[in-house]
């Protein structure tokens, strides 16, 4: 008779007693949570003994099993080691999964606003507990992500692991690293500060070199939301990175996996045959079974991975934020994410149509389609000298470009601007200019010149600075059609002479500031001759001072931004009809708070 009115544990408890009964009943959870195997096929596969039931129950989750099913049951001893996989293809997974938790956790936080998501990123790495910390480990997968997508298609090519009957899983996995790109490409406007904006902006003007020129111009659009990126492309882009393109994503990994198990991990070249495809008829004795010695592996590489992620973030990396995004200020040596590097640098060779949108097209479209180029039967290297010479000089070429990607190359930048970024530069990548962290009590308003380190001595500096002052005239002195007072005046800067006094030399932090534009200037004698530069220190008002930071020099010949050189190695000087030589002037200006985080606050 049943304890209850109807059947229950208790009943189970009554006829073979509590210690049977309850062993009973976890034996038939874990059957049912892990779709087959039971308390007992754990123990034998965690101790690394054979099962005892027929048949294998270790296979059962593969069969019955959701999570499972598109994981091979057995793999070859052959591509158990670390070559020739790598576990490339399994740490790629990995980041997919490790992503999109972390990407989560972020969303909690964030509003894909302009108003907004600059300051929900300040929150999130200030406010939030283990914010900053999930930040950088977003940020640091997305780029190990494409990293190791990438050494994933290499090993693949390298292995000819592409070939007959695995065609169509190379070009789903072409798509997917695609996918990667894009999608870390997308994440890069989120945090809505000026590296976001700018290299999104480079990438997405590519599109609108797309032919003809009404597709490229409202492919453009569509993806912007606007002739500028604001508020709309900013949301477009936040659903590009948090739907659509993880939506295709996942799509795409099951097909991908979908076609492994059906053609099972290729064998490394030597071992096959020429011309045979040997990996899904496995001999009983070079079966190496998922649970437990695959399963295992996986989760050591899992808990290996995170540990170097976790290590780098908390001591070596930050995901770097910088100044609030401004559409009307354009950074010095903007770039685009480096994983596209190589289409900014194919840019510079000529037209964009061409390089732009039909130079990486046909790239791709070579990459995708080449296994049904390639059908030769032979996988050994031997036999492959041309398609693996092919593969280096991709590679070489995708290195190139993306060296001539970078600002430095083919970008003439002039000395006095990258001096004055330098100078003034916004914090970004733990680096600020010179002047921001000065402390806010020694900057007492005045104006200063680099003139003053041309004394043979600190006792000398003042009558230096006094003849200085004498020869410009007190600011009357004339520099780009104009006097330097007037000039002054144009950038909003009311003077009516400029009366240069010399610092003390105190050892303090805006002396050093000063000494060292004056190093900046000496240290490019050809593209600045006889310049100088000044620092004007103003209050504007209670707790709020303004810098401008001026530099002067001589004009010169120059060609393609480089200055011309006369016999003597010098530049050749542009004199005025009066044989006087003609003078340049270019400055900058920020405004610093008395509670600016560039130094320690008040009270801390």
């Amino acid at each position: 008779m049943s304890v209850l009115p109807f059947p229950s544990f208790l009943d189970d408890v009554k006829e073979k007693g509590l210690r049977r009964a309850l062993y009973e009943g976890i034996n038939n959870v874990v059957e049912r949570l892990t779709a087959g195997m039971n308390v007992q096929d754990l123990r034998e596969a965690l101790r690394g003994d054979p099962p005892s039931r027929k048949p294998n129950p270790r296979l059962q989750p593969h069969a019955d099993g959701f999570w499972l099913h598109m994981r091979p049951s057995y793999f070859h001893k052959s591509v158990t080691g670390l070559y020739p996989e790598f576990r490339l293809g399994w740490l790629s997974t990995y980041f997919v999964f490790f992503e999109t938790i972390t990407g989560i956790f972020l969303m909690v936080w964030y509003t894909p606003s302009p108003e907004v998501a600059y300051s929900n990123m300040l929150a999130i790495m200030s406010n939030v507990p283990l914010g900053q910390f999930m930040r950088d480990l977003h940020r640091l997968g997305a780029e190990a992500m494409v990293l190791i997508v990438t050494l994933h298609m290499l090993r693949t090519f390298f292995t000819a692991s592409y070939k007959k009957p695995r065609e169509f899983t190379w070009f789903s996995g072409v798509l997917l690293l695609a996918f990667t790109m894009f999608l870390s490409f997308s994440g890069y406007l989120l945090p809505w500060d000026q590296l976001a904006l700018w290299a999104v902006t480079i990438g997405a003007s590519m599109v609108e070199a797309a032919p003809p020129e009404v597709v490229g111009t409202n492919l453009n659009l569509l993806l912007r939301g606007g002739p500028e990126i604001g508020a709309n492309g900013l949301l477009r882009f936040y659903l590009l990175h948090v739907l659509a393109v993880p939506a295709l994503l996942f799509v795409f990994l099951g097909v991908h996996y979908y076609k492994v198990v059906v053609h099972a991990h290729s064998l490394p070249p030597r071992e096959e045959n020429i011309g045979e495809d040997t990996a899904k008829r496995v001999p009983l004795d070079k079966r190496v079974y998922f649970i437990p010695d695959i399963l295992t592996s996986e989760i050591m590489w899992i808990g290996v991975t995170t540990l170097v992620l976790v290590v780098l973030v908390t001591w070596f990396f930050h995901a770097p934020l910088e100044n609030h995004a401004d559409p009307q200020v354009t950074p010095l040596g903007t770039t685009a994410p480096w994983y596209f590097l190589w289409i900014q640098g194919a840019l510079k060779l000529g037209d964009k149509v061409f390089w732009g949108i039909i130079f990486p097209t046909i790239y791709v479209g070579i990459l995708a389609v080449f296994p049904y180029i390639d059908t030769a039967p032979s996988r050994r290297w031997a036999h492959r000298r041309f398609q693996l010479s092919f593969a280096f000089v991709m590679i070489t070429g995708t290195v190139i470009l993306s060296y001539m990607g970078l600002p430095e190359f083919g970008v003439v930048t002039s000395a006095d601007s990258e001096i004055l970024h330098e100078l003034v530069k916004e914090p970004a990548h733990n680096h600020m200019g010179i002047m921001l962290p000065i402390p806010f009590d020694e900057l007492r308003p005045g104006m200063y010149t680099t003139r003053q380190f041309e004394a043979a001595s600190p006792d000398e500096a003042a009558e230096v600075v006094s003849a200085f002052n004498t020869q410009i005239g007190n600011g009357q002195f004339e520099a780009s059609g104009s006097t330097l007072i007037a000039y002054l005046a144009s950038q909003h800067l009311p003077v009516t002479s400029l009366n240069f006094t010399a610092l003390p030399n105190d050892g303090g932090e805006l002396y050093n500031a000063v000494h060292e534009f004056e190093e900046l200037i000496a240290g490019r004698p050809t593209e600045l001759p006889e310049g100088w530069g000044a620092v004007i220190i103003s209050d504007v008002q209670d707790g709020l001072k303004r810098i401008d930071v001026m530099m002067v020099w001589q004009d010169y010949e120059n060609e393609n931004g480089r200055p011309i050189l006369n016999a003597d190695g010098e530049p050749t000087i542009i004199v005025d009809e009066a044989g006087n030589p003609v003078w340049r002037v270019n400055s900058q200006h920020i405004f610093i708070h008395e509670n600016s985080q560039y130094f320690a606050a008040p009270g801390t």
